[in-house]
C-alpha cells in the first residue's frame, strides 16, 4: 500500500476532525464553523460569516490571494443525514480507517472534500495566486439547499462575487455539468369529522387525498413522455408521493390529510404547470363535492421548497477548466441535486467535481477512499497552478 504524502495525511487529520461533529442538519454547525475559523486564522486567511438570524448555524466565505478581482470558489455544505449508530459496524462520528477506505458520517457527501480544500489551504497560501480562490462553506444542504442561499445573496455586496463556483459533491471527481432538480409541495385537507356509520355527515379528507393522489400518478406517467436524456438515470422526470399522515381512529372520519409529494425536473420541464394542473383539479373537481356537506371545507397545495435544475452553459469556461483540471475529456449528468443551479441563477457559472462515490452517501458505514482524496488534492494543486499563472 502506497504510503500518503503530507496533504494526503493532513487532510484525513481534518477529515477525522469533522466527522467528529455531528453536524446533522437538525443540529447547529457553529462548533465545526469554529473549528474551521481557528484552523484559517492560523493561516492568515481573512473569512466572513453568514448566520441564521438566531446564531445557531453559519455559513463560511473566505478569500486566498488578490482581494480586487473575482476568482474561483469551492463550494461545500457542512451538514449530514441523520446517522442510527446501531446500524453502523463502528461510531459514525469517530473517523474509522480499514485500508484504503474511511469510514465516518459525511466522508463522502461531503467532508471529504472540504477536509481537502482545508488541508490545500497552505499550499494556497504559498503560492503566488494571480487569481484568488473562495471558499463557500454552508448549512442545511440535505434540507434543501438551505444555507447557501443568504451566502448568494450577499455575493457581489458585502462578499466578493466569484467569477465560478466548484461544488464539490461527490462525483468520484468526475467533471458534471448537469442535474435534475427537487421541488416539493405539500398539500392539506381538511374535511368534516362524523361516526363512520354515519358518512353522509362527514367529508373524508384521506378519501379526497387519495383521489388527488390519483391526479398526481396520472401526471408521473405522462412524463416518462418527456423528450428524454440518456445522460440522466432515468432518463426523464420523475413525480412521487413521499408522505402521508391523517385520521384518529377506525370508527372517524378522518377531518385532516396532509401529505408530501415532489418531482425530479429536468431543466425545460414547466414545474409549475404541474401546480397549476392540480390546483384547477381540487377546485373544480373536488371542493365542489365537499363543499356540499362542510362549507368550510378546504384544499391548500403549498410549494415547500425548489432547488432549481441545473445545466451549464455550453461554452462555460468552467466547465472547461474543471474538465482540464480533472484531466477528463467528457461531462457527465447526475439525477440528484445540488448547489450549482442556485449559484448558476444567481449569474455565477458552475460545475461539481469532488470526491467520493455518491452511492456512498446517506448510507450506514459510509465510506470515502483515501485515493478518492488523493485525486481531489491532485486536483486543487493544478487550481492553484492555473490560479497562479
Amino acid at each position: 500500500m502506497q504510503m500518503p504524502d503530507s496533504r494526503t495525511t493532513a487532510a484525513i487529520e481534518i477529515l477525522s476532525r469533522l466527522v467528529a461533529f455531528d453536524t446533522t442538519s437538525h443540529r447547529s454547525n457553529r462548533a465545526l464553523v469554529a473549528d474551521i475559523e481557528s484552523y484559517l486564522a492560523q493561516h492568515g486567511v481573512d473569512y466572513s460569516l453568514v448566520p441564521t438570524d438566531d446564531g445557531a448555524k453559519a455559513s463560511l466565505f473566505a478569500t486566498i490571494g488578490p482581494t480586487d478581482r473575482p476568482g474561483i470558489g469551492l463550494s461545500g455544505h457542512t451538514d449530514v443525514v441523520p446517522a442510527v449508530a446501531a446500524d453502523w459496524t463502528s461510531d459514525p462520528f469517530v473517523l474509522r480507517r480499514d485500508a484504503d477506505r474511511l469510514y465516518g458520517r459525511g466522508t463522502a457527501d461531503m467532508k471529504g472534500y472540504l477536509a481537502c480544500v482545508l488541508a490545500m489551504v497552505p499550499e494556497f497560501r504559498r503560492r503566488n495566486l494571480t487569481t484568488p480562490i473562495h471558499i463557500l462553506f454552508s448549512y442545511d444542504e440535505e434540507t434543501g439547499c438551505i444555507g447557501v442561499r443568504p451566502m448568494i445573496a450577499e455575493l457581489g455586496s458585502r462578499l466578493p462575487k466569484p467569477r465560478a463556483v466548484i461544488v464539490g459533491e461527490p462525483t468520484s471527481m468526475a467533471v458534471v455539468d448537469a442535474h435534475k432538480g427537487p421541488v416539493r409541495w405539500q398539500i392539506e385537507i381538511t374535511g368534516r369529522a362524523a361516526h363512520s356509520s354515519m358518512a353522509h355527515l362527514g367529508v373524508n379528507a384521506i378519501a379526497v387525498a387519495a383521489r388527488l393522489m390519483g391526479k398526481i400518478n396520472e401526471i408521473e406517467a405522462e412524463l416518462a413522455a418527456f423528450p428524454p436524456d440518456p445522460r440522466f438515470t432515468p432518463p426523464h422526470p420523475t413525480l412521487q408521493l413521499t408522505e402521508i399522515e391523517g385520521g384518529t381512529a377506525t370508527n372517524i372520519i378522518p377531518a385532516s390529510c396532509i401529505f408530501n409529494f415532489g418531482v425530479r425536473s429536468m431543466p425545460g420541464l414547466d414545474v409549475d404547470a404541474i401546480e397549476r394542473r392540480l390546483v384547477d383539479f381540487a377546485e373544480q373537481e373536488c371542493l365542489p363535492g365537499m363543499r356540499r356537506v362542510a362549507p368550510e371545507a378546504a384544499i391548500s397545495i403549498r410549494e415547500i421548497n425548489r432547488v432549481p435544475p441545473f445545466a451549464a452553459d455550453s461554452d462555460s469556461d468552467i466547465v472547461t477548466l474543471a474538465l482540464k483540471l480533472a484531466e477528463q475529456n467528457d461531462t457527465a449528468a447526475v439525477s440528484y441535486a445540488t448547489e450549482a443551479g442556485l449559484f448558476q441563477a444567481a449569474g455565477v457559472p458552475s460545475v461539481i467535481c469532488g470526491p467520493g462515490d455518491i452511492a456512498q452517501a446517506h448510507t450506514a458505514d459510509e465510506w470515502i477512499a483515501i485515493s478518492e482524496l488523493d485525486r481531489c488534492l491532485a486536483f486543487l494543486d493544478r487550481l492553484a497552478d492555473w490560479a497562479e499563472a
